[in-house]
């Protein structure tokens, strides 16, 4: 098994930088809380160019570098940046899952494995048990493709590769502490890391205890006994170590040889994604929220492209200032990735019901479904996506309503303009063959295209039979006629009772049309005219 681990060493950080774009290349901190006394927890690295470090105040920072930009830690940010680590992590495999929270030294770190076992196919040759560091392969390949992606989703992380999740854990702790050692492995690139198979002990020895990340009293008492490296924790027995320092210890020596007990990685199925932010200031204005939510939306679509979702509904939940909570729901017609059409479906779900006091904070959650995908004919021309057509319908269904946009069918009534509306689906036509067939009549065939509501006309008669018309389609001379057709039914019932004769026509102006006369209605109409 190949497990390879992608590990943001600041998540509070980079959750913020995720959500505002503009603030990369200035020095920034995130503190704990909105007071003075309120510790730095993460810091930017042109914040630590002045000698900033976490543990100090927000006035102890600004003594230093006056023009430090400081925010606070929003669990609804980091959250989501999590979630957006897995979301990388599904993009480039199918089994993935978030790591367990750290704590002490590593609290503020958030990690993501994923299943990087038979990666040969896409990424070329799999890497022999006996290669070098620095041999290329498909691992390293795949490492610099995870690395680039969670660059793209605004995420900047490690990534590690290794036998289990806690050596490639490990491996990614070494790469953000910057304590790589050339000699014992060579850097591909500079945040990605590979480990041969047989040989991850001998990279693991060298490096210190604390990447293990013990407790409090565990710590004390390595240091007690003189332990600081991985090697001096390995080279002493297991019995003597738990007998004198604790059961707890056996764990960190499973931890460091890849012993642990891991089950195989999940295959996630929930669809459901979220984006929040909790803004500085109330926003009582539709104008200043709409631009929030178009970073919320924007955020939205692009973890639903790398998962090759759409969006098919939005549910919005806005905490207000004066701590009421309001929802919108909002249902889309087709799945879809339009950051256009998001945001105006949500600005109209607005517009018509607006908030009754200043937002404080707002979280979009997402249900994301598999895009439908059409497979092209070789031998007809493209048509349009399904989920344009599916739009169109929406839309044309929003104006006419959405019992009159169909697609027409047969019922079963002797009623000549009867007819019902069955859902519109777009149906798979058979390519054209050109020429007749053997033994066939080349001839074309005519089409009736119904007309509704039929068109008013005046007819001549001359011994029972039309000779003469006047419409709004044709007027003038009837050269040929055939007919009629009676058509009656519903005796029984007075109000449905019809009784018609039809006539095909051909005008003297060329066009061929069908007369319809009504018993009942004492009245002449044009019903179809034919192509």
């Amino acid at each position: 098994m190949r497990i390879a681990c992608l590990l943001v060493p600041d998540l509070p950080l980079h959750a913020e930088l995720r959500a505002s774009p503009n603030l990369r290349g200035l020095p920034l901190v995130i503190t704990s809380g909105p007071g003075a006394r309120s510790e730095i927890i993460a810091l930017s690295q042109e914040a630590a160019k002045y000698s900033i470090h976490t543990g100090q105040t927000l006035p102890q920072a600004r003594a230093v570098c006056p023009e430090i930009e400081a925010r606070i830690a929003s669990p609804i940010l980091e959250r989501t940046a999590r979630e957006a680590l897995l979301d990388v992590a599904l993009s480039l495999a199918p089994r993935a899952e978030l790591a367990d929270r750290a704590s002490g030294l590593f609290a503020s770190e958030g990690a993501v494995y994923l299943d990087a076992s038979g990666i040969a196919a896409l990424h070329g040759e799999p890497r022999k048990a006996e290669a070098s560091y620095g041999e290329q392969s498909g691992e390293n390949t795949f490492a610099s493709v995870l690395h680039a992606r969670a660059e793209r989703a605004g995420i900047h992380g490690f990534v590690a590769l290794a036998a289990s999740r806690g050596i490639a854990r490990l491996a990614a702790r070494h790469l953000a502490l910057g304590s790589l050692d050339p000699e014992s492995c060579v850097q591909e690139a500079p945040n990605t890391l590979v480990l041969p198979p047989k040989r991850e002990l001998d990279f693991l020895a060298p490096l210190p205890i604390d990447l293990l990340d013990p407790d409090d009293r565990t710590a004390a008492s390595l240091t007690r006994f003189g332990l600081y490296r991985i090697h001096d924790l390995l080279s002493l027995p297991r019995r003597d170590l738990a007998a004198r320092l604790g059961p707890e210890l056996l764990t960190l020596v499973a931890r460091a040889r890849g012993e642990e007990d891991e089950p195989p990685l999940p295959e996630p199925r929930t669809t459901t994604l979220e984006e929040g932010q909790d803004l500085e200031v109330a926003i009582g204005n539709l104008e200043p929220l709409a631009f929030v939510l178009r970073g919320l939306i924007s955020r939205l679509l692009e973890r639903l492209s790398m998962r090759a979702l759409g969006c098919v509904e939005l549910r919005l939940l806005l905490q207000l200032e004066d701590g009421a909570k309001q929802g919108r729901k909002i249902g889309i017609a087709s799945p879809t990735q339009d950051e256009r059409v998001l945001l105006r479906l949500v600005r109209l779900a607005l517009e018509k019901d607006p908030p009754t006091a200043p937002v404080d904070s707002v979280t979009i959650f997402c249900e994301g479904v598999p895009l439908r995908r059409e497979q092209l004919d070789l031998f007809l021309p493209r048509g349009p996506s399904p989920s344009d057509l599916d739009q169109t319908l929406a839309e044309l269904g929003s104006i006419c309503g959405p019992e009159r946009i169909g697609a027409p069918s047969l019922v079963d009534n002797h009623r000549p303009d009867a007819f019902a509306l069955k859902p519109f689906r777009k149906r798979k036509v058979s390519p054209k063959i050109t020429g007749a067939r053997p033994g066939r009549s080349a001839h074309p065939r005519l089409t009736i295209r119904a007309l509704r509501p039929p068109l008013r006309a005046e007819v001549r008669l001359e011994r029972g039979h039309p000779v003469y018309l006047r419409s709004a389609v044709s007027q003038g001379e009837i050269l040929k006629v055939a007919g009629p057709w009676r058509t009656t039914g519903h005796w029984w019932s007075e109000p449905a009772h019809f009784a018609v004769d039809h006539f095909d026509v051909q005008m003297s102006d060329g066009t061929v049309l069908r007369l319809c006369f009504d018993w009942m209605g004492k009245r002449w109409h044009i019903d179809g005219l034919y192509d």
